[in-house]
């Protein structure tokens, strides 16, 4: 694909948005290439992913910073060696601050395990099932300064099944990996 876009993505876990955002990216379904994954988490699975594509990974920890800006630079001055125009958040457990905000105002996107504005922060799907609701599901948003509160660009309903958690997980994972492409697509190509 000619000129594809230079994209970021970051997350803090086992990356299975990562991949599927890879293959996609494969199949030529989603103009973009991936410079850089950036995880506040070393050991997460996201990094052997990364390294098993050629991809580079920025394992940061933010502990190491003084505060939360200087530790946003640091990724900042890596995101910008690489030319890249998108950040993508994957499972990244970490609120964006306002260094990374600015620096991408509205190229920042991320996806999240419910129908927001219903279930915002961590614990979504669980969340949701303490509420006893029957209906979940995904949803991709651009990322404010709010927690999970930035303008919707594709939602989709996903059932509880059978007030099993495992089993909602896994739906809900194969619509994030469907839907993530379709928001990527609309945005990126």
């Amino acid at each position: 694909m000619i000129g594809r876009i230079p994209i970021a993505v970051f997350a803090s876990g086992s990356g299975s948005n990562f991949q599927a955002i890879c293959e996609a990216i494969e199949a030529g379904k989603i103009n973009a290439k991936i410079e850089l994954v950036v995880t506040d988490k070393p050991d997460a699975f996201v990094v052997q992913r990364a390294e098993s594509k050629g991809i580079q990974v920025l394992a940061i920890n933010p502990k190491n910073y003084a505060s939360k800006e200087c530790y946003e630079d640091a990724i900042i001055l890596v995101l910008r060696e690489k030319k890249v125009q998108w950040l993508v958040l994957a499972g990244y457990m970490r609120l964006i601050g306002k260094t990374l905000l600015g620096a991408y105002a509205s190229h920042i996107v991320n996806i999240h395990p419910s129908l927001l504005p219903s279930f915002p922060g961590k614990d979504a799907i669980g969340q949701a099932m303490a509420h006893g609701v029957k209906i979940t599901g995904v949803t991709v948003h651009f990322v404010d300064e709010g927690m999970d509160t930035g303008t919707i660009i594709m939602q989709k309903a996903v059932d509880i099944i059978d007030e099993d958690r495992d089993k909602t997980e896994g739906a809900i994972h194969a619509v994030e990996h469907e839907l993530y492409t379709a928001a990527l697509q609309k945005l990126l190509n």
